[in-house]
């Protein structure tokens, strides 16, 4: 079971430490290998939260699975995670840490999920109207596609939903003729 509360305690710590050592751009990088890492490879994750599997073998996984690929300060981390018990909230404190450091940095993350395939002037152009609208000053833009969409999009970005796609509007319609509100207005 995740705890979100730990998670964010050891990410401001670590975030803390990094730049107390003027390596937080370094750890950051780390730490979104490690999330992607975690975000691609379910079994990782399964590892990481057995109870079966011992400490030291999870720390020479996690070794070589970061090996040459996160720095001295992150490699430690890990290390003292996996002696505290901790190992099993590494995928949450991953995301915590990006969460703060985008927070300081005043990134704010914006998901665009479309029925296809989106060019790249598009995704240019959706990016500076969700900074001009929301006076941001940096955006990262992810992308996914949904086919169930049918069309149109839908924009996140901080706890806001814009939902402007094709499915949404033929759930609305259905919603509408199920609760028969224009038969009054006929009469």
């Amino acid at each position: 079971m995740s705890n979100a509360r730990l998670a964010g305690r050891y990410a401001k710590s670590l975030l803390d430490l990094a730049t107390e050592q003027g390596q937080l751009e370094a750890v950051y990088a780390d730490m979104k290998y490690l999330h992607a890492v975690c975000e691609a490879s379910s079994e990782f994750v399964k590892l990481l939260r057995s109870p079966i599997i011992k400490a030291d073998q999870k720390n020479s996984i996690i070794n070589a699975v970061t090996k040459d690929k996160v720095g001295l300060l992150t490699n430690s981390f890990t290390v003292l995670l996996v002696k505290k018990g901790r190992e099993s909230d590494l995928p949450e404190m991953a995301t915590a840490f990006i969460e703060q450091y985008n927070e300081i940095k005043g990134i704010h993350q914006v998901t665009l999920t479309t029925a296809v395939e989106v060019s790249e002037d598009l995704k240019k152009a959706i990016e500076d109207k969700v900074k001009a609208e929301n006076k941001f000053s940096t955006v990262e833009l992810t992308t996914k596609t949904d086919e169930s969409l049918i069309g149109g999009f839908v924009l996140e970005f901080n706890n806001n939903l814009l939902d402007a796609s094709i499915a949404r509007d033929l759930k609305d319609i259905k919603k509408q003729f199920t609760n028969n509100t224009f038969v009054n207005k006929i009469k």
